[in-house]
């Protein structure tokens, strides 16, 4: 079962999750940032027991609602990075305010105080893992690329590019082909 966590910002918050479901003899499946997953559904008394465990911390546990509008915000990104080619004709915060149906500073200030992150960020994180994807299977132009990933130009996407990796395209090309090279010469 997935819960999740407000406040849980880093590695020491994690090891006061930890502690808390051993505490309980819950078995924990999964233990990150914002989110749990137990390998069963936790009783009211368990969910209680928990929360008050991991209070004295800061944290507190979601209720499902909160938690399945996460996994919506989530779900509506990946979908624009991933699945739409084509760029919308409207604002992100406008995209996701209508799919959800809620006010978008309510979903931008729950997703950054669940996950630790912007929804900005979230999307850039994103983009770049899907640049380099596609850099790596090569069959894409930058200008497709940048197009794809609804940047405005070329330049926006590098400049972008090279701030979160250090990298240049052209250059995270180069090193793959350079590392392709060297594979087959083995």
């Amino acid at each position: 079962m997935k819960f999740y966590i407000k406040n849980m910002a880093c590695e020491s918050c994690k090891i006061v999750v930890k502690e808390a479901l051993e505490e309980l003899k819950i078995p924990a499946i999964k233990v990150e940032l914002g989110e749990i997953e137990t390998g069963k559904d936790l009783t009211p008394e368990e969910k209680k027991e928990f929360n008050y465990k991991i209070k004295k911390a800061g944290l507190e546990l979601l209720d499902k609602k909160q938690g399945a509008i996460i996994e919506k915000i989530r779900k509506v990104i990946i979908d624009y990075v991933y699945k739409t080619d084509e760029k919308p004709n409207i604002k992100f915060s406008v995209l996701l305010s209508n799919k959800l149906n809620l006010n978008y500073t309510y979903l931008a200030n729950l997703f950054s105080e669940i996950e630790s992150t912007t929804i900005e960020q979230y999307i850039i994180a994103l983009k770049i893992e899907r640049i380099k994807e596609l850099i790596i299977f090569g069959e894409d132009t930058f200008s497709e690329i940048a197009y794809k990933l609804h940047y405005s130009s070329v330049a926006h996407l590098s400049t972008q590019f090279k701030k979160i990796t250090g990298l240049t395209p052209s250059h995270f090309k180069a090193l793959k082909e350079k590392r392709r090279i060297t594979i087959q010469n083995i």
